[in-house]
């Protein structure tokens, strides 16, 4: 013991004048320590501040004007053919996108949830009615009453249905239809049935509200009213049951959360425990975001809240159309985030506070030690303890 307490007094940083030479106590070697232990830990402290990058937000009114929306979707339907599906996106403005497929990409999926193989042609769209040695005894197909001076003949299923939706009309009989029928459209409806569907893609879309929806047969206006055709499916029950693997507006940044990811919505649940035919309502709040990454480098992107709604279909009285539907609205207010460090200047401010301070309440420490041992040495000599 007395071998440390020699050391102690030996590395004393406020040694005591008596007189004409210093003294060294073992308090203020003990005290000694401890302060610099306290500056260490200090120290590191303020130097894990001065490296970490902090990230100060702000909120300021979006002036932007004339922009487009990325929607970057990916979702699976286990229980939906591909060949079912259609994606209609429309907006405020009035302008409106049926059955897009530019940017977006389909694949087919078993009923075990595994993509299936496309083996030579089995499960292409239909051979085209139209080649050119059959073009003498085809001639111009028939719309069945859709042409139009755009598009006077239709010479496949789909140029069919197209005419027919361009007109407003329903495709309600396919098998009337002599493309349709020698396309074998309902042996495909019938051939996909039970299986599933994965689609993913990025949508361009004007930056005012509007939505974007997944539902069964292809879609037409008719008036003022959105309308898919559901009769050559032939049946009322659609299980639009999904799982969204990712859903986005615009890039990603460092920490950015979007809250439909990884989310599995199933028609069996406790707003419908009887698994019945309904869609499902996302009501989403875009809210303009920019990030400024320590670099200077930004990216403008969006968050956004979700609020879930389900609905029973009606189908017969033509209520609530099955299906998955994205109504997305967009915030005034701008979100802005910057990283940030500390500046080196203010580092080295903090270092100087750190160590003159402690030193500073060490020696007060130190002196209020010795003098009170002093004391009470004092009245031990005396005679005056207790």
């Amino acid at each position: 013991m007395e071998g440390w307490a020699s050391k102690l007094k030996y590395i004393d940083a406020f040694p005591k004048v008596n007189e004409d030479f210093y003294q060294r106590t073992l308090s203020g070697g003990i005290i000694t320590v401890g302060s610099t232990l306290l500056m260490v830990g200090l120290f590191l402290s303020e130097l894990n501040l001065f490296l970490h990058v902090n990230t100060a937000n702000e909120l300021l009114v979006d002036t932007s004007r004339g922009e487009q929306l990325n929607i970057n979707v990916d979702i699976t339907f286990p229980a939906m053919p591909c060949e079912w599906m259609s994606l209609d996106v429309m907006d405020v403005s009035g302008d409106m996108h049926l059955d897009v497929d530019h940017d977006i990409f389909k694949k087919r999926l078993g009923p075990d949830g595994k993509p299936i193989n496309h083996i030579g042609d089995k499960h292409k769209v239909g051979p085209e009615i139209r080649d050119p040695d059959a073009n003498e005894t085809v001639g111009c197909g028939s719309c069945y009453g859709a042409q139009s001076p755009e598009q006077e003949c239709c010479h496949t299923c789909d140029e069919v249905r197209s005419a027919y939706r361009k007109k407003g009309w329903a495709f309600s009989d396919p098998q009337q239809i002599d493309q349709c029928a020698k396309e074998g459209f309902m042996t495909r409806m019938k051939e996909q049935e039970g299986e599933g569907c994965h689609l993913w893609g990025t949508l361009a879309v004007n930056k005012v509200a509007g939505n974007f929806h997944f539902a069964p047969g292809k879609s037409f206006q008719q008036g003022a009213m959105h309308v898919h055709d559901l009769v050559p499916f032939q049946t009322t029950h659609f299980d639009v049951s999904h799982s969204i693997n990712a859903l986005s507006f615009g890039k990603g940044y460092p920490g950015m959360r979007n809250p439909l990811d990884k989310v599995n919505a199933r028609m069996l649940h406790n707003q419908n425990p009887e698994g019945k035919t309904g869609m499902f309502q996302y009501f989403l709040k875009v809210v303009p975001t920019s990030y400024t990454d320590i670099k200077n480098q930004t990216v403008s992107t969006n968050q956004f809240s979700v609020t879930e709604h389900f609905r029973q279909s009606d189908i017969a009285a033509g209520q609530n159309l099955p299906g998955v539907f994205f109504f997305y609205d967009l915030s005034p207010i701008k979100v802005r985030f910057n990283e940030e460090r500390s500046s080196f200047t203010t580092f080295l401010t903090s270092l100087c506070a750190i160590i003159g301070g402690v030193f500073t309440v060490s020696g007060l420490i130190d002196a209020f030690i010795y003098h009170g041992q002093q004391v009470i040495k004092k009245k031990v000599d005396l005679g005056k303890q207790y």
